[in-house]
């Protein structure tokens, strides 16, 4: 079993072999098959994610009549490799294609989509060339439905193989338009049969004169660009939304991209039909092909987008999850970053199987039988149910949420539970090392793509508004932006310096202003593609935004402003659909920006003597938390209550909540 894992894992880590969810393996006793447990993903497998099954059963199905009517033939197949499981109770479902794992006379069997075997399996020479150049060591099989027919389909062929050749069992089996099996009785022996077919694929390929696969590539200007991906991300996100929640839509404008998207002949090879039953599960069966036009407002591109993928629904009974844009690149959709990041990732690898087919002979798609078949397979409908019943569900449920300043303190606490709660999470701040490692830390708490880092420093424009962009690119745009970035510098106004004034003011007044500013358009732009849609803009300003505070006069200053900033935002931007209030906590003793012994305010106010008769940072601490009715500084949790309560507030904007223990009373 140890040695199944490791293979599994070799395998299932490297995109050349397997990209999401594809792929399976298995290990065989005399009596018993251990094979992968669907929705169970190669990369990280363990002993748990395997299924032990009795082989004498599987042997038998074979050689069964289950009928000619498909999806009879399937649901029969399915109820008998169920009653094969051993362990039924543990309410695993293997691998479908566990019978043909079973056939193998080879203790290890590994299946994979390798992205090189498929060049050949998908190429109109495939069959020739596999025999030309694997000779009798591999078995070609044509294309047949997965399932019952193909281990039907394999069991026919291993004995007209074991007839013809004399021996047991090829090395390996490939299939057209659908992968590669590799059979030995350890794992050394398998990855010598797959090393040995790659090196001989990839020798034949370089004899053939390396082109542009798809013609001349002609993409929109550099300088043209971002502005369409800004435009063109949000406005996915809205149109193709089938809930109350947007999509996460990703970009990519990478050189196998373009060869595509930009490719004189691009459109053609794209809307010719998918290549593999990967390709229609994880991307569905056709990508939308949209041509831009040069300088195109918005409330021109959005009717014809939205025309375009109702038109695309018609047709294929779906929206698209790929989205090619000529010349300028590729969107991949899904209702969260992992999904998008998979279409994403297998369309690319399509690609590449494209190109490679295309100089191997020509490139066979799946004819319309074959695509409708697994467009309906019920094997891969439970694949996908079993993907998304692994999505994370909370308050911020499918959310993307813009955190600034969330390095450390404050802001990470607010970054951190978002995405405990399912939220998607960007951690902008200057301090880029601090975000990555908390940011990488949150994804592998939460999942793939939950965090992600950006530089973002709040008082230059050209740094948010590239922050933004990059947001853009990774996601489509965002939900909610929690403007949190602050400093405080306290002093009294009698001595303060100037550079400390301008400095506390640029953070937290203009800062703010800056965020918003990039923020808002994005926002407008997924209003104006889904007006019942409303997004979210809070800012972290302070209980010293609603009271004065003593030698503190820049910060509070800057606080007060900001309330004037919420409410002359929240006035105008409302059209656009987009909230806009405060937040207004009271003192977080426990973090950084009070309790730091170096910087900290408790240590600031007792140098500055803000509190009489102080002598220690500890006597300062129990004046702070003496003032406050409740007996305690604010915590995270408490301002999380208010964040949630806001955006789940669908009439109120213009307001500064306060969160401060009754120390701060409106009236």
């Amino acid at each position: 079993m140890d040695e199944l894992i490791a293979l599994s894992r070799h395998f299932g880590s490297d995109t050349k072999f397997v990209i999401a969810g594809g792929g399976n393996t298995s290990l065989k006793t005399k009596d018993r098959l251990y094979v992968k447990g669907s929705g169970t993903a190669l990369a990280t497998i363990d002993a748990n994610g395997f299924v032990e099954m009795e082989r004498e059963p599987l042997a038998l199905l074979t050689r069964q009549d289950l009928g000619p009517v498909p999806e009879e033939r399937e649901a029969r197949f399915k109820a008998a490799i169920l009653a094969a499981r051993v362990h039924p109770e543990r309410g695993q479902r293997p691998s479908v294609e566990c019978v043909l794992h079973n056939m193998f006379p080879r203790r290890f069997v590994v299946h994979t989509h390798s992205t090189e075997v498929n060049m050949l399996a998908c190429s109109l020479q495939g069959e020739r060339l596999a025999g030309e150049l694997l000779a009798n060591r591999t078995l070609w099989i044509p294309y047949v439905d997965p399932g019952f027919t193909l281990a039907q389909a394999i069991r026919r062929a291993l004995e007209a193989y074991m007839a013809r050749t004399g021996r047991d069992c090829p090395a390996a089996v490939i299939m057209q338009n659908h992968g590669l099996i590799v059979c030995g009785d350890s794992a050394a022996e398998i990855v010598e049969h797959t090393d040995w077919i790659l090196d001989r694929i990839g020798a034949h390929q370089k004899d053939l004169p390396v082109d542009k696969p798809f013609g001349r590539v002609r993409r929109i200007a550099r300088d043209q660009s971002p502005r369409l991906i800004n435009t063109l991300g949000p406005v996915l996100r809205a149109l193709l939304a089938d809930s109350d929640r947007l999509k996460v839509v990703t970009f990519d404008d990478s050189d196998a991209v373009l060869s595509l998207a930009g490719g004189e002949q691009g459109k053609s090879a794209a809307l010719a039909g998918p290549l593999t039953p990967d390709q229609i599960v994880y991307c569905y069966s056709y990508p939308l092909w949209f041509e831009p036009r040069e300088q195109e407002a918005p409330d021109a591109l959005i009717p014809r987008l939205r025309s375009a993928i109702a038109q695309h629904k018609e047709k294929t009974g779906s929206a698209p999850l790929i989205i090619l844009v000529q010349g300028l690149g590729m969107f991949a959709a899904g209702d969260d970053f992992a999904q998008a990041d998979a279409a994403r990732l297998v369309y690319i690898d399509a690609i590449k199987v494209m190109s490679g087919a295309r100089r191997m002979g020509g490139i066979r798609t799946m004819p319309d039988r074959e695509r409708e078949f697994i467009e309906h397979w019920e094997a891969e409908a439970y694949r996908r149910g079993v993907a998304a019943a692994g999505r994370h569900k909370g308050q911020a449920s499918a959310l993307i949420a813009v955190v600034t300043g969330a390095a450390q303190g404050f802001g990470l606490e607010i970054a951190q539970n978002l995405g405990d709660e399912g939220a998607h999470v960007i951690l902008c701040d200057i301090n880029a090392a601090g975000a990555k490692a908390e940011a990488d830390s949150l994804s592998a708490r939460c999942g793939p793509g939950r965090g992600k880092a950006l530089i973002m420093d709040v008082t230059s424009a050209q740094s948010v508004a590239e922050a933004f962009h990059e947001v853009i690119r990774s996601y489509g745009g965002f939900d909610l932006v929690i403007s949190n970035a602050g400093v405080l510098r306290a002093g009294s106004v009698k001595t303060q310096p100037e550079r400390e004034f301008d400095m506390v003011t640029g953070v937290n007044y203009k800062g703010y202003f800056l965020v918003v500013q990039n923020a808002a358009p994005i926002l407008a732009l997924q209003h104006a593609a889904r007006p019942g849609y409303w997004s979210d803009i809070i800012q972290i300003n302070s209980k010293s935004g609603l009271e004065g505070s003593n030698r503190n006069g820049a910060y509070a200053g800057s606080k007060f402003g900001g309330i004037g900033l919420t409410q002359s935002f929240a006035l105008e931007l409302i059209e656009d659909g987009i909230k806009v209030n405060a937040v207004c906590p009271g003192n977080f003793f426990t973090g950084p920006l009070w309790s730091d012994p170096e910087t900290g305010l408790f240590v600031q106010y007792l140098r500055t003597g803000k509190v009489a008769g102080a002598k220690t940072v500890e006597d300062v601490r129990r004046f702070y938390e003496a003032k406050v009715p409740m007996g305690r500084g604010c915590t995270t949790a408490d301002v999380m209550k208010a964040i949630y309560y806001l955006i789940a507030q669908t009439y109120e904007t213009g307001q500064a909540l306060p969160v401060t223990g009754g120390q701060i009373m409106l009236n």
